[in-house]
């Protein structure tokens, strides 16, 4: 595609916007200036290509299409089939699974999908068949109030949100948390890693229906074959969230043991993040689970978003093209030179480094909160999120931590001097700012005061680089 078209296809999209609402129009070209403009770090976002966000603005949009391929609630979706098993197709190829289900909306629509496929293979199929009742009609009213029961005391281990677990991993305000009577497992206190001899133990002890693998803020990775191992123990179904590293398992950084697809019952993710797609999630499945999960629309999930089916196949068929293994053994290069760049500048990490794409920084050391620093980096034009880190004394809202990742500006075509400079201007910020107090003069876990000149001179540092490596070259909005 070149970048003539990719220019006039874009320029004359938001023409036609703007003759509706202009105002969307300029906050769409203010978001590229934005994004351009600016050091973006969080873990969870990346850039898709032209040809991945021109698939999600077509007339897809209009098509209710509840179902599963050929068997849909409406007419009129052979379109939207071809496009769902080409999606679910390039899923299968690129991660090697031998189903995928490409509907979920979210991340944690994927995973409330898996939860209730579990729950439906593991429990209402067993204990329907245990009533031998020739047809769900027959059963009585005590029947399903005995099945609600046993759906509804089912146990969760999942890995606790200060150790770099998820919100949907069992965390209480969270609906998995509400859906299963859960427990969690940590880290080392000391080491800040997982600990299998630990998690076997606890396994054993509570016994779960299902082990939940995977994180959100976890820099190390994970050997899957011993969770499975650790599952199969105690009888439980191994469930394991990739949506954070999904595409270094797609550029086969993470393979054997640290492929979480063979090992698994069911993984899910999301299809942006490393993976580089829209935003989307999915399900990838054994065939023992299949059935269940392609019930997850009406389960689960309203209507698919057809459009975003197909953005995610054309993601997909970008993802198995050999220079997006290039670019995902790069995100993990570029996360060791990051995490190296704040070591020799005396930063303090969780786990003392990374070596997957996430780098943990506890800012206590600097003498702030998560947010402190958030808004701090911010104000200097570096886009980061802040996060809990182990056994965290500031809470899940304020934290002690900023989470880092290098898929976006990997992406960008940043490589180790770069995210050496990137760790020395954060270092600099850090260093800079003062927390804050209130009108009382007491501390303050959210205000700060950032140097005079340090977000001007980070600023146009960031901007040497960013010039360097332009988002979108050659897009050009007239």
């Amino acid at each position: 595609m070149t970048d003539s078209l990719i220019s006039s296809a874009y320029s004359q999209a938001l023409e036609v916007i703007a003759s509706v609402e202009p105002r969307i129009a300029e906050a769409t070209r203010q978001e590229l200036t934005d994004q351009r403009g600016s050091l973006k770090l969080i873990a969870s976002e990346n850039y898709a290509s032209p040809a991945v966000l021109l698939t999600m603005g077509t007339w897809f949009s209009d098509k209710y299409a509840e179902g599963t391929v050929g068997h849909r609630f409406y007419a009129g979706c052979q379109n939207v089939d071809t496009v769902e098993a080409l999606a679910a197709e390039h899923a299968r190829e690129l991660f090697g699974a031998p189903y995928a289900y490409v509907q979920p909306h979210s991340g944690i629509d994927a995973n409330l999908v898996a939860f209730w496929s579990i729950l439906a293979n593991r429990v209402e199929t067993p204990y329907l068949q245990k009533l031998q009742a020739k047809n769900v009609n027959e059963l009585t009213e005590a029947d399903w109030e005995t099945l609600r029961h046993e759906f509804g005391n089912q146990r969760l281990l999942g890995m606790s949100l200060d150790a770099g677990g998820h919100l949907t991993h069992g965390f209480r305000p969270n609906i998995s948390g509400k859906m299963f009577h859960q427990q969690q497992y940590g880290t080392d206190p000391e080491t800040g890693l997982l600990d299998y001899d630990v998690v076997a133990a606890k396994a054993r002890e509570f016994k779960p229906l299902v082990l939940v693998a995977g994180y959100s803020a976890y820099p190390r990775r994970v050997n899957f074959a011993k969770m499975r191992e650790i599952a199969d123990e105690v009888g439980a179904v191994l469930m394991v969230d990739m949506a954070h590293f999904a595409g270094l398992v797609a550029g086969k950084v993470f393979t054997g043991d640290e492929d979480p697809v063979p090992h698994a019952h069911i993984t899910t993710t999301t299809t942006h993040k490393s993976l580089r797609g829209p935003r989307g999630g999915m399900v990838l499945a054994q065939e023992e689970f299949a059935a269940d999960v392609d019930r997850g629309c009406p389960m689960v999930l309203g209507g698919p978003l057809s459009h975003v089916m197909a953005a995610k196949a054309v993601a997909f068929a970008e993802a198995r093209q050999p220079s997006f293994q290039t670019y995902a053994q790069k995100v993990a290069d570029n996360a060791k030179s990051l995490a190296e760049g704040f070591l020799t500048r005396g930063a303090n990490l969780v786990t003392g480094g990374t070596d997957n794409h996430i780098v943990l920084v506890d800012v206590s050391g600097f003498g702030l909160t998560g947010r402190q620093a958030e808004s701090a980096l911010l104000d200097a034009g570096v886009v980061t999120n802040r996060n809990s880190v182990p056994a965290d004394p500031n809470g899940a809202w304020y934290t002690s931590g900023v989470r880092l990742g290098t898929p976006a500006l990997t992406t960008r075509g940043f490589g180790h001097d770069e995210f050496d400079t990137v760790a020395e201007l954060i270092v600099d910020v850090l260093s800079n700012t003062q927390a804050g107090t209130t009108k009382a003069g007491d501390p303050s876990e959210a205000s700060y005061v950032l140097g005079d000149g340090v977000a001007d001179r980070v600023t146009s540092r960031s901007a040497e680089m960013l010039d360097k490596h332009p988002l979108y070259p050659g897009l050009v909005l007239s």
